[in-house]
């Protein structure tokens, strides 16, 4: 994944576990001329949407093993790393990732949306966990989701099981 590739590049180069988020944009776009200081920083900002990067103490902290992805000799990222994907996309892709053919991952979510009644986004999550794939971080963002739904529309998100299903 491209993504990834262009996030573990400045811990790899420096090879620290933390770096500030000043040090990871000039890492990017003055040392290695991938993007422009603010591309970095929305880069930042995708990577920490997606799960790859966490906000520690001001410092920015990979979830992943940087020492594990390689960055081959004249790569460059493509700047379609930047665009943010929604959950159904991110949860998709994640489905994907773990073998499942896109055009049957999608039917399936589109069934599963039109049986429960729920939106695609709570489908791909739902879907992604039936195929045995981690997308914790997506479920939480789609519960949100529903319960700002809910409470605009009179219900109490407090209402919601709390179990661990999406």
């Amino acid at each position: 994944m491209s993504l990834e590739v262009a996030v573990a590049a400045p811990f790899k180069a420096r090879a620290q576990d933390r770096l500030g988020q000043g040090e990871f944009v000039v890492a990017l776009s003055l040392e290695r001329e991938w993007f422009s200081p603010d591309q970095a920083k929305r880069l930042v900002d995708v990577a920490l949407g997606r799960g790859l990067l966490a906000s520690e103490d001001g410092d920015l902290v990979p979830q992943f093993d940087p020492a594990e992805v390689t960055v081959p000799e004249g790569f460059t990222p493509d700047e379609s790393v930047l665009r943010e994907q929604s959950t159904f996309e991110s949860a998709l892709d994640a489905v994907v990732a773990a073998g499942v053919e896109k055009q049957r991952a999608v039917a399936a979510i589109n069934e599963r949306q039109r049986a429960l009644a729920v939106t695609i986004e709570a489908a791909a999550v739902l879907y992604a966990r039936e195929q045995g794939v981690a997308v914790d971080r997506l479920a939480v963002d789609v519960r949100e989701e529903l319960a700002a739904e809910a409470g605009d529309a009179g219900g109490d998100p407090t209402d919601a099981d709390d179990s661990g299903a999406a």
